[in-house]
């Protein structure tokens, strides 16, 4: 699409980027060094994965043939590492199993490395994001870069636009990419994370980080883009189809005062008990909708690769619990929590922090989080046993 603008549009990017490249040369992106070494404390800690009692559960996750196929998105890899300079690509090449796929960031400071959208020249950006569209949904494409969109119309409304940009993202490779070894891709920014695993043809997405203040563009160059509505909405509409008594097994905390999302960035060996209703309790109606809910989350992969989450997910379906805190009115603010050995899902709604900050939560800022308990987040497990059956 940004190959076939025409020249003025084209000359208006360039100045645009060339903007954002003056700007990130102000170092913006290095969070405090205070912050650096709290967060280095965390990633450095080795890895487990979420759990509930501090024990991984044994034998979730399989290797196995799904008769999908991955070679699209590893063709479009291949094709956006080969338009990087020998500089470009050694910054954003690390090996499949480096601890840089949990230096992620859900917030606006933090360090990177990767490549970055707004130091990419033209063909670049339409390759990087090619890669996203080859992994994910049509759904999944467009909810990513609504986020990113809003982001700049984050910098337009707070005037911050050496904070917030359309192009504050960076793309990293994990692993060479291949049709039959272990590699990936991750993205990272302010509100949109992405880690994507790939062996073979399986595919772990996961953690993936989704948020946005504001969730709607009223005005500016993105006027009119809204994120996370679905999840906002099939949420409330599962509580509210609760009886009066599970209602009331599924509330973790009857009031909204804070923010209540556990598991964002350097959480990943939170130990997390189950909480709230288990769907084991619920009608048929109830866990269809527990289900298209979840969907709204595993959906943003290709449709087939969601088709075998999805699957994994109903294997545990009657161990799988719902939690809820806040309100159930239409205007309520709330957290979710959708909680299984193979499934960890949060929504938010957080307190506002670049728009009129203040200490209630709103709509108007909402967290998302989607992770893979039980050691198999970045595909971790099936990397442990992949090691395990061919020696290196």
């Amino acid at each position: 699409m940004i190959m076939k603008s025409k020249l003025p549009v084209i000359v208006i990017t360039a100045t645009l980027l060339a903007t954002a490249v003056a700007a990130a040369t102000i170092d913006v992106f290095r969070a405090p060094v205070g912050q650096r070494d709290v967060s280095a404390s965390n990633w450095e800690e080795p890895y487990v994965g979420v759990t509930t009692k501090g024990g991984v559960v044994p034998d979730l996750f399989k290797l196995a043939q799904t008769g999908l196929t991955t070679a699209p998105v590893q063709q479009a890899a291949v094709a956006f590492l080969a338009s990087l300079n020998t500089a470009q690509r050694r910054k954003t090449l690390f090996p499949v199993d480096d601890d840089e796929w949990r230096r992620w960031d859900n917030r606006h400071f933090a360090t990177r490395q990767g490549m970055g959208f707004f130091e990419m020249d033209v063909v670049q950006r339409t390759l990087a994001i090619e890669l996203m569209r080859a992994s994910l949904s049509v759904g999944g494409l467009q909810q990513t870069r609504d986020v990113m969109k809003l982001n700049g119309t984050l910098g337009e409304l707070t005037g911050n636009t050496d904070e917030y940009s359309e192009w504050f993202y960076w793309i990293s490779i994990m692993g060479e990419p291949s049709a039959t070894q272990p590699w990936g891709w991750q993205l990272d920014g302010h509100h949109a994370i992405i880690n994507y695993f790939v062996l073979g043809d399986q595919v772990v997405m996961a953690p993936v980080f989704m948020g946005s203040e504001p969730v709607k563009a009223d005005s500016g160059q993105f006027k009119g883009t809204v994120v996370l509505q679905d999840e906002q909405d099939r949420g409330l509409a599962l509580m509210q189809a609760l009886d009066p008594a599970q209602q009331a097994a599924a509330r973790i905390r009857k009031d909204k005062s804070g923010e209540d999302l556990l598991s964002a960035a350097y959480k990943d060996n939170l130990v997390l008990d189950y909480a709230g209703i288990r769907a084991a309790a619920m009608t048929s109606e109830q866990k269809s909708m527990l289900l298209k809910l979840v969907a709204e989350y595993v959906g943003t992969m290709k449709d087939g690769h969601a088709a075998v989450k999805m699957a994994e997910v109903r294997r545990h379906l009657s161990d799988t619990y719902f939690g809820w805190i806040g309100g159930t009115a239409a205007d309520s603010v709330f957290y979710y929590r959708i909680h299984s050995p193979v499934i960890l899902i949060e929504f938010d709604h957080q307190r506002p922090i670049a728009l009129a900050r203040s200490g209630a939560p709103t709509r108007n800022h909402i967290h998302t989080m989607l992770r893979t308990p039980n050691g198999n987040d970045y595909g971790r497990d099936l990397l442990r046993q992949h090691h395990l059956k061919h020696k290196h």
